[in-house]
C-alpha cells in the first residue's frame, strides 16, 4: 500500500512544482495588454543648444561649506565647458547623472585660477560666482577625476581660456585708449581751427570797410 501512495504523492508534488514555475521569457502567452494612457513625446531643452562643447569629462564635484568647515559632495556627472555661439562667452556647467540637476553653473572669467588640491593630482580647486541654485553666490569648488590625464586636460583648458580672455581684455583696453586719444586730438585740432578763424575775421571786416570807403569816394568824384 505504501509503495503505491509514495509515487502518487511525488507525482503530485512534481505537478505542483511545474505549475508554480514561471513562464519562459520568450514564451508567448497570446495575451494583449493595451496601454492605459498614451504619452506624447516632449522636446526637452537644456539651455545648451546654442553652445559648443569645448570639454566634456566625467567627474565628482564638491563644494566647500564655510559654516561646517568641510567639503560636501554636489554630485557625480559630466563637467562641461561651453562656448556660446553668438556672445562667445564660456561657462562651466555640471549636471548630476540621471537627475540632470545642475550642481555647477558659472562663467569662466580671466581671473579664474585652478589649482591642485593638497597634492592630489586627480583633483583641483577654484573659486567662482556660481548660479546653480538660482542666485549668484561665491563658491569654492573641488572636482575629482578618475585619472591624472583628465585632471590635467581640465586645468590646461581652463588656463588656455583664461589667457585668451585676458589677452582679449588687454587688446580691448588698448583699443579704447587709442580711440579716446584720437577723439581728444580731434577735439583739440577743431579748437585750434576755430581760434584761427576768429583771428582772421576782423581782418576781413577791415578789408570790407576799405572797399566801401573807396566806392563812396569814387561816387563823390563823379
Amino acid at each position: 500500500m505504501a509503495s503505491t501512495v509514495e509515487p502518487t504523492a511525488l507525482k503530485r508534488e512534481e505537478e505542483e512544482e511545474n505549475d508554480s514555475k514561471p513562464l519562459a521569457e520568450d514564451e508567448d502567452t497570446g495575451a494583449q495588454i493595451a496601454p492605459i494612457i498614451k504619452l506624447q513625446e516632449v522636446a526637452v531643452t537644456t539651455g545648451e543648444e546654442n553652445e559648443d562643447v569645448l570639454l566634456d569629462l566625467k567627474a565628482k564635484l564638491y563644494r566647500f561649506d564655510k559654516e561646517g568647515n568641510q567639503w560636501k559632495e554636489r554630485g557625480v556627472g559630466m563637467v562641461k565647458l561651453l562656448k556660446h555661439k553668438e556672445t562667445s562667452k564660456i561657462r562651466l556647467v555640471m549636471r548630476q547623472n540621471k537627475t540632470l540637476k545642475i550642481c555647477a553653473n558659472h562663467l569662466v572669467l580671466p581671473t579664474m585660477s585652478v589649482q591642485e588640491h593638497h597634492g592630489n593630482d586627480k583633483s583641483c580647486v577654484w573659486h567662482a560666482a556660481d548660479f546653480s541654485d538660482g542666485e549668484l553666490k561665491e563658491e569654492t569648488f573641488c572636482v575629482r577625476f578618475a585619472s591624472v590625464e583628465n585632471c590635467k586636460s581640465f586645468k590646461d583648458k581652463i588656463e588656455e581660456i583664461t589667457e585668451s580672455l585676458s589677452k582679449e581684455s588687454g587688446d580691448s583696453a588698448e583699443a579704447d585708449a587709442a580711440a579716446n586719444l584720437i577723439e581728444k586730438l580731434s577735439v583739440e585740432e577743431k579748437g585750434k581751427e576755430e581760434k584761427v578763424e576768429a583771428k582772421e575775421e576782423p581782418t576781413s571786416k577791415e578789408e570790407k570797410k576799405d572797399e566801401t570807403e573807396k566806392q563812396e569816394k569814387s561816387g563823390d568824384d563823379n
